[in-house]
């Protein structure tokens, strides 16, 4: 009887942190494995880049036109999203008002 609390924290913890972690990484190396030429991907740096040639342990992933690198398969973190987030011009930003003006003047003296 004394054994079922640390029986019952081993299968807690095994179920909140080992379970989810492996899960992940079956899914990593999934997507890792899944990958083909064109696809854009984020480095586990943070770098975004579009596969131009795959090898076993490697991948030559472009950064900008003429530039590639020769990264391990293991460095790609994710699929980027295809969709492009909403730009504003700089037209738009040029003509909004400035907040400064708004500013409430300082009312030290009063206190």
């Amino acid at each position: 009887m004394s054994l079922l609390p640390l029986i019952g924290i081993v299968v807690v913890f095994w179920l909140l942190v080992i379970l989810p972690a492996s899960r992940r990484q079956k899914a990593t190396r999934q997507m890792q494995a899944a990958l083909s030429a064109g696809d854009e991907v984020v480095l586990t740096s943070g770098i975004f880049g579009t596969v131009s040639e795959l090898a076993d342990g490697y991948v030559l992933v472009e950064l900008a036109p003429g530039v590639e690198v020769k990264v391990a398969r293991s460095a790609i973190g994710a699929i980027a999203p295809d969709e492009t987030p909403d730009e504003t011009p700089d037209e738009e930003l040029e003509t909004q008002p400035s907040d400064a003006t708004d500013a409430p003047e300082n009312d030290s003296e009063e206190r």
